[in-house]
């Protein structure tokens, strides 16, 4: 054995499934400490003064928390809780019980990588080695075929090259036990993050939400089993994917893959399976399609540094964003007056979610029809999201933006048109906004096309009982 023990830092791949870091330590350690350190600085405040994390996705790491530990423990091993930064704790730590090495996964933003640079030069001061390992994307970056500073600024192009000239790693298999050393050395554990230590309560679950969804891995291999295997989705994928109510348009996959507790190869290998086992098609090459653009969003941020962040983004063009903190919270609580986009944010207000054709109207709206700055609503998105994902989600609201990675100029969504595409007769709009639910049809969708008497009949007031529109709403025939 190269070393004598190993601690095991535990970040966002919160699974033993395919985890290189969890694998390579026990084939180098004679004991393994997994350790998971909640850092202080993830439940503090954006610049907007929201929660970086918000109260459903803080939820959902401690069920993920929850199920590693008790899988942990299966394999004969634990999960000791540490509570501050990790850069010194981590460190302090593996000191304390004589570790020889801390093993961890690699992060590409600039926070994350600023805790690895300082944790690495701690633990050098203390003679403990440090190894990281790459294992967030589907692609490996060392077999990209291109250096990262020369990723193409075009998914496209990127797309083509790597499913060319690229290969993806087989997953690592999962562990059948550990060797932990036990209570003679750890006599306390520790206790998982409480809600306190968020600031935050408990969310309560909205009655009408259809979203079912628990944090871990467990929950994500029974989430692949579901939608692949037992309800035979997959094969509609391509289909249903821009729907906007259910657990079933869409794998819902994005939660686990944000905390690392399933990994884009196991996916990959799935529906590898699934296409030799039941159907090949347009669908199951596109839920890999996603995942190769999760994997370029990846690359783009390591590439460009912490412009992901800057309101220029990556096309360093002149900042001229609209700063109306009214317009914005009315924007995010939903209550702008056009009834697709509210919906849309309610949505993700109750349950931490919202699909991706929601998110892309919502922001586009914020963006192009406030012309509001489009970090506001990225930074929103950090909070609330339970899927957040630091390069996905920056990326593609640069995208939105007009400062990220888009060869098309225009980036506009007529809020009409979409709803006449994707909820035309108003069912999701109805799911969410109960005070227009009695108007039929699509005209849910544009209540100030109804006469005075018409909404009185219905007791509906606009500027009352529902706000009225913000801006000027481009007519249905007015499409892009």
């Amino acid at each position: 054995m190269k070393y004598n023990r190993i601690v095991v830092w535990f970040r966002n791949d919160l699974r033993l499934s395919d985890n290189e870091t969890l694998t390579r330590a026990i084939q180098q350690g004679k004991e393994i400490i997994p350790i998971y350190c909640n850092d202080p600085r993830l439940v503090g405040k954006t610049k907007l003064g929201l929660p970086k994390t918000g109260a459903f996705r803080a939820q959902f790491l401690l069920e993920s928390l929850e199920d590693l530990r008790k899988s942990l423990i299966q394999l004969g091993g634990n999960l000791v809780f540490l509570q501050g930064k990790p850069e010194q704790v981590v460190v302090d730590f593996a000191k304390q019980i004589q570790a020889s090495a801390i093993f961890f996964s690699k992060e590409v933003t600039s926070e994350e990588r600023h805790v690895d640079k300082a944790l690495e030069e701690n633990a050098f001061s203390n003679k403990i080695a440090c190894e990281s390992f790459w294992q967030s994307t589907l692609y490996h970056k060392d077999d990209l075929p291109f250096p990262i500073k020369q990723t193409p600024e075009v998914f496209t192009q990127f797309r083509k090259e790597v499913e060319k000239q690229s290969k993806i790693r087989a997953p690592f298999p999962l562990p059948t036990a550990i060797n932990y050393p036990g209570e003679a050395l750890i006599p306390d554990a520790g206790l998982p993050p409480q809600w306190t230590d968020y600031g935050l309560e408990k969310p309560k679950r909205e009655e009408h939400s259809w979203l079912k969804i628990r944090g871990g891995e467990s929950s994500a291999l029974g989430q692949l089993q579901s939608y692949f295997w037992e309800k035979d989705l997959l094969k509609r994928y391509k289909e249903t994917r821009n729907g906007l109510i259910g657990m079933d348009y869409s794998s819902k996959l994005s939660s686990w893959l944000a905390l690392g507790c399933i990994s884009p190869r196991t996916i990959y290998t799935e529906v590898k399976r699934y296409e030799k086992e039941r159907i090949k098609n347009e669908s199951t090459y596109w839920l890999i399609f996603e995942l190769i653009w999760r994997d370029y969003f990846r690359f783009i941020a390591k590439k460009h540094g912490t412009k992901l962040f800057q309101v220029s983004g990556i096309r360093n063009q002149v900042d001229s964003w609209r700063r109306d903190k009214a317009q914005f919270i009315r924007w995010a609580e939903g209550k702008t007056g056009v009834p697709f986009v509210d919906a849309n944010m309610r949505e993700l207000n109750a349950t931490g979610f919202m699909s991706n054709r929601g998110r892309q109207i919502v922001a586009s709206f914020l963006v192009n029809d406030l012309e509001i700055n489009w970090t506001w609503g990225a930074s929103y998105f950090e909070s609330q999201l339970v899927d957040y994902d630091v390069c996905s989600n920056w990326g593609n609201w640069m995208y939105v933006g007009g400062v990220g990675n888009d060869p098309r100029e225009n980036r506009y969504f007529n809020i009409l048109r979409q709803a006449n595409t994707y909820d035309r007769k108003g069912d999701f709009v109805r799911l969410w906004i109960p005070e227009l639910q009695e108007i039929q049809g699509f005209d849910i969708h544009q209540p100030w096309e109804l006469s005075t008497s018409d909404l009185r009949a219905l007791k509906i007031q606009l500027g009352h009982s529902y706000p009225q529109a913000m801006g000027k709403i481009p007519a249905l025939e007015k499409t892009y």
